[in-house]
């Protein structure tokens, strides 16, 4: 058994290269060994979103507190709230965020597949997050 103080894991901004807007990652835990699994905690100001990526192994976000949007390559802009559980297959080409006026927090899970979790590709434009500003 092993157990890590949370103090142990100090917070960082999401790097502007894959966010747009303010963004807080609180790691919770790596992949390490034999185990493929990270997971963080990633707080979104309201406006704030990803930029367009995808995950070798899939990825599973917990919404933990607030209001935010999902949306598939292809797919319509989707609201998830608090006690939501979204799952984005592997390869699919996706981002979430916050609403334009309520932040979110969820915990992201992710495997690496040869030490990789995600693939980053360009931001989200304002046209594309635009229509969440409608609802």
């Amino acid at each position: 058994m092993d157990i890590t103080s949370s103090c142990s894991r100090p917070s960082v901004e999401g790097p502007d290269e894959y966010f747009t807007g303010a963004v807080r990652i609180d790691p919770l835990f790596d992949s390490r060994d034999d185990a493929r699994a990270a997971a963080a905690s990633v707080t979104f100001e309201p406006g704030t979103r990803t930029a367009w990526h995808t995950h070798p192994l899939g990825q599973r976000l917990l919404v933990t507190s607030g209001c935010g949007l999902v949306q598939r390559d292809g797919g319509e802009i989707e609201q998830i709230r608090a006690g939501d559980v979204v799952w984005f297959p592997p390869g699919e080409k996706h981002w979430h965020g916050a609403t334009p006026d309520t932040a979110m927090t969820h915990i992201a899970v992710q495997e690496e597949r040869d030490g990789e979790a995600v693939t980053w590709l360009d931001h989200v434009t304002d046209e594309e997050y635009g229509p969440a500003t409608e609802s």
